[in-house]
């Protein structure tokens, strides 16, 4: 069994911002791969499923960023579940928009729901890191992160959005190389 985590902020005035792509993933794959009904789980809304033949948890914690750690903490003592099986996807500044890589383990580079699952439950966990690109000052990374898509955006963010549910039956085994070269072939175009 596996814990994937999409990190955002509740609420329908975040539904579309940079900081939320967690949660757009999660919904992706959960549309995508016919996931059951969300219940309301862990401080949050949880969905199962199965991918590659894999049983796959969706949790999106309902705690606002900053105190995701709680709603993943709680979810994985649950199951029984180590950090070994714990997978968080989330916005990247240091990476250009639309580019999807995979981390294990690392810093929080200044990130609220990392540092929050960190400060709970250690560092040394698999990230699916979703680029929503850098503003180019420190002054605007907030208005650039908690900001919308533009609609101009919107075709790329739903074509990397289905690349990350096509091909993630190669999270689901582990295979972290396969997936992030095949997610970057069907972006190339």
């Amino acid at each position: 069994m596996q814990l994937w985590v999409g990190l955002g902020n509740p609420g329908p005035q975040y539904a579309m911002n940079r900081h939320n792509i967690g949660f757009m993933a999660l919904d992706t794959i959960a549309e995508v791969h016919d996931f059951g009904p969300v219940q309301k789980k862990f401080l949050g809304w949880l969905q199962e499923g199965r991918i590659a033949g894999q049983k796959i948890l969706l949790l999106k914690p309902a705690t606002f960023m900053n105190e995701s750690g709680r709603s993943v903490g709680e979810a994985l003592r649950f199951y029984k579940l180590g950090l070994d099986a714990l997978t968080v996807f989330h916005d990247e500044l240091d990476l250009a928009p639309f580019k999807v890589k995979i981390k294990q383990g690392g810093g929080t580079a200044g990130h609220n729901g990392l540092r929050s699952i960190d400060q709970h439950l250690g560092a040394d966990f698999r990230r699916v890191r979703i680029g929503i690109g850098h503003p180019g000052h420190k002054d605007r990374v907030t208005g650039h992160v908690l900001g919308n898509y533009a609609k101009s955006e919107m075709d790329d963010l739903a074509d990397m959005l289905g690349a990350i549910s096509a091909e993630s039956e190669w999270l689901a085994k582990g295979d972290d190389t396969r997936f992030m070269n095949d997610v970057a072939l069907r972006l190339q175009d």
